[in-house]
């Protein structure tokens, strides 16, 4: 008589309240998981890895306090034995890469049903990675395209951290605004869709208290960004 395997114990981080609590319900009726603790921010989510020593984690990108890259390397340098699933709704270039390099072992897109999570997370904690076949698509674009060529001279990375809360892509996003960049360059220059521009600038409107892209555009040069 053959022993049933356990459940995978997972751990779910993500900031919007119905996305985390859907996917926490959705994956505890599978009978091969057992969502073990959820989480709206990295900081949280390395503090149930910690506290439950879960076998994987599904994490969101872009949350508050922590993001979910910062967070992957936290947990990838302070929790090697939990297998990392990025579930975002990005899937360009620059966050998939970021984010592997970072240690996750796979990268799927918020429209995946519960079959290919499941699947993934599994697959995850076995040591095999599994991407999306828009990441796929993604990543073999960018490879084809090489070094991305700007008609701007290159400039020093900045050292110090972003004001205001904003991340590393709500900055690159607000340059190119200062620049004169409308949505659909931005969208095409780095590999986003349009949806997801207007997401960001609205973000980046809201921490920088610029109520058009005029006074975005100053706030970047008064910060040094342009």
């Amino acid at each position: 008589m053959t022993t049933p395997e356990k459940p995978l114990r997972v751990i779910v981080a993500d900031d919007q309240a119905s996305v985390r609590e859907g996917l926490a319900l959705m994956l505890d009726l599978l009978p091969d998981l057992d969502v073990v603790g959820t989480a709206a921010d990295g900081q949280e989510a390395l503090d149930l890895v910690a506290r439950h020593h879960p076998d994987a984690i599904l994490l969101d990108l872009h949350m508050p306090v922590m993001d979910g890259i910062e967070a992957t390397r936290r947990l990838t340098a302070e929790h090697p034995e939990v297998a990392i699933v990025v579930l975002t709704t990005y899937a360009d270039d620059r966050s998939v890469l970021d984010t592997l390099q970072a240690g996750a072992r796979s990268y799927l897109t918020k429209d995946a049903d519960r079959r290919d999570i499941a699947h993934t997370l599994h697959s995850a904690a076995a040591g095999l990675s599994v991407l999306h076949p828009q990441v796929q698509a993604t990543l073999l674009a960018a490879a084809q395209a090489g070094p991305r060529q700007s008609e701007d001279p290159p400039e020093q990375a900045p050292t110090a951290e972003p004001p205001d809360g904003l991340t590393r892509r709500e900055v690159e996003i607000l340059t190119l605004i200062g620049r004169g960049r409308n949505n659909t360059e931005i969208a095409a220059e780095l590999f986003l869709s349009g949806n997801t521009v207007k997401t960001h600038i609205n973000r980046i409107f809201a921490k920088t208290g610029s109520r058009d892209r005029s006074a975005a555009t100053r706030y970047a040069q008064q910060h040094g960004l342009i």
